[in-house]
């Protein structure tokens, strides 16, 4: 008889953990499934937000800015522009080293205050191409010259009528295997 108690015991041990074990297991999937449902799903454009959003571009297309913007675009300067971008768009899409050469670290756009943005204009397969930064940001490549062999690496690029090169983010600059410019995209929420 003693022989079956300590069997009893054991299997009512077993059961519990089992029963613990199950317990745990379906709340930390239950949680799991919660922090999954919480996260917003990109809900697609109804038919009246994308017509809303073509009338707010026919407006701005109809505006000052926006002719002005339209006549860049045809002109040739805008056509080289759109043209550098195209060559590399491949890298900026897969955020992919690109080799640039340093051609200005003193650019300045007409009328701008001295103390406002800071430029970089590099050459990158024959073609030239500009990145602001604000002045902080900016001291780190002040060791850069005319002339210096540089990688860059950005997420994007953006076109002006104000600015004869084509805009690149600049989000990554190494000179010699060394770092001198990595963006924090975790202080403005990946932007």
């Amino acid at each position: 008889m003693s022989l079956i108690k300590p069997t009893k015991n054991r299997k009512k041990t077993i059961y519990i953990l089992i029963v613990s074990l199950a317990v745990v297991s379906g709340l930390v999937l239950a949680n799991c499934e919660i922090k999954n449902e919480t996260k917003p799903s990109p809900k697609p454009l109804t038919i009246a937000h994308k017509k809303s959003a073509l009338d707010e571009r026919k407006k701005w297309e109809a505006s000052p800015d926006g002719i002005k913007y339209k006549a860049w675009e045809v002109s040739p300067e805008g056509k080289k522009v759109h043209a550098s971008h195209d060559k590399i768009k491949s890298y900026l899409k897969a955020f992919t080293d690109m080799e640039a050469v340093v051609t200005s670290v003193t650019f300045q756009r007409k009328n701008a205050k001295s103390s406002g943005p800071k430029w970089l204009i590099v050459r990158i397969n024959g073609e030239e191409y500009m990145m602001q930064y604000i002045p902080k940001d900016f001291e780190q490549l002040k060791s850069l010259k005319v002339n210096d062999k540089i990688i860059v690496r950005s997420r994007s690029a953006g076109y002006s009528p104000n600015h004869p090169y084509l805009i690149l983010s600049g989000d990554y600059i190494a000179r010699n295997n060394t770092v001198l410019f990595k963006r924090d995209f975790s202080k403005n929420n990946g932007c």
